[in-house]
């Protein structure tokens, strides 16, 4: 049984000079979002399609598997049902729609090496991933928040309640979708980009209107929650810097080797959870500066972006989705102990089923209980 498409679904506009271009398989009514820039590249390789739908396929399945994990044991645990966690979850939700709305599309788009679904799902599927990826950074950011309020400020900051994560979480939402929809009344556009089976934010038109867009909104996705997570870290690893050394001049002064008691544990455990969030967004960082470069790049005429050039930004990015469980999994000893409770076949080895125990149990812990609101 064959699959016939319809005769007009590949664009019979010839390239420059008459040669075949990366945009002749793209479908008519999608020519007018494909700047004239690509039309001076052959198309790709059927090669790099390929490896491009298969390495998504594996990234879909890890980000499903690890954010839906995640998702479940923060909720169904009690101890891990904390408002600090609330983020955590919100993180969870925001890379696992990431790669439920960016990576199966593009899996199909890669099968026939072109944007398949039309115009309007080329705008939602731009402002999805835009939406998705904003929401994560900043609640990275309203993470690297928390740590500061609890580490920085000790026993006299106000502790995060329900209420509050939740209004943060809110907030992120609201000011994420806002900068999002903004594209699609005018300002700026969203564009098929260099390989034809994704869409983005359009970074190549030259006019001052679209620009300033990529440049606005590079400052608030990026530069700013940069800053604001370098501040928020810089005072954490202070007061931590402060309090070893306070700690070991009393040990000095009492001739003893250490001065740890369960007060300084849970300094020591907060400390612990600072360098997980520190990881995670650091990973966050590394994948979508390859695509603020490509941003930047372009608007300011710095190189010439090439259809495989734009594929790796596309893909860095898209690669955030699988970390953040990855790392939950690996450093977070409270999360790790649940999940090996709910999934006992995920242990490996007796030491390992030994420390989940205990983690369990109480007895060592990477996880602060929340303090009680009133």
């Amino acid at each position: 049984m064959s699959f016939n498409l319809p005769q007009n679904f590949y664009s019979s506009a010839p390239g420059i000079m008459g040669n075949m271009t990366v945009a002749d398989k793209v479908p008519q009514d999608m020519l007018h979002l494909v700047d004239a820039h690509w039309y001076q590249f052959p198309p790709m390789n059927p090669l790099w399609h390929s490896l491009l739908g298969f390495a998504l396929a594996i990234f879909c399945i890890i980000a499903f598997l690890g954010n839906l994990c995640v998702i479940f044991i923060f909720t169904k645990t009690k101890s891990l049902r904390t408002p600090s966690n609330l983020l955590v979850v919100n993180l969870a939700v925001s890379d696992f729609m990431i790669m439920f709305t960016m990576g199966l599309p593009m899996i199909i788009n890669c099968f026939y090496e072109t944007w398949i679904f039309g115009p309007l799902a080329c705008q939602i599927y731009g402002m999805c991933g835009s939406l998705f990826g904003c929401v994560s950074i900043w609640t990275m950011t309203m993470i690297a928040f928390d740590r500061y309020n609890v580490i920085v400020k000790g026993i006299t900051a106000k502790p995060m309640t329900n209420g509050g994560a939740i209004l943060r979480i809110f907030f992120v939402w609201a000011a994420s979708l806002i900068w999002t929809i903004l594209p699609l009344f005018g300002w700026n556009r969203y564009t098929p980009e260099g390989n034809m089976t994704a869409c983005g934010t359009d970074y190549l038109t030259k006019g001052w209107e679209s620009r300033s867009y990529v440049l606005v909104y590079g400052i608030w996705v990026y530069f700013m929650p940069l800053l604001l997570i370098i501040y928020s870290y810089y005072f954490i690893l202070e007061a931590v810097s402060a309090h070893e050394k306070n700690m070991r001049e009393q040990a000095k002064k009492m001739n003893v080797v250490s001065l740890r008691s369960a007060d300084n544990q849970a300094t020591s455990v907060e400390c612990k959870l600072a360098k997980v969030a520190l990881m995670t967004i650091s990973l966050w960082f590394m994948a979508w500066t390859p695509y603020l470069i490509i941003n930047f790049a372009s608007i300011f005429n710095l190189t010439k972006i090439t259809p495989l050039g734009s594929i790796w930004g596309s893909l860095f990015a898209k690669a955030n989705a699988i970390y953040n469980p990855v790392v939950y999994g690996i450093s977070h000893p409270k999360y790790r102990a649940a999940l090996i409770k709910t999934f006992p076949s995920l242990a490996c080895g007796s030491e390992n089923v030994v420390d989940t125990q205990s983690a369990a149990t109480g007895l060592t812990t990477a996880v602060i209980e929340e303090k009680p609101t009133a």
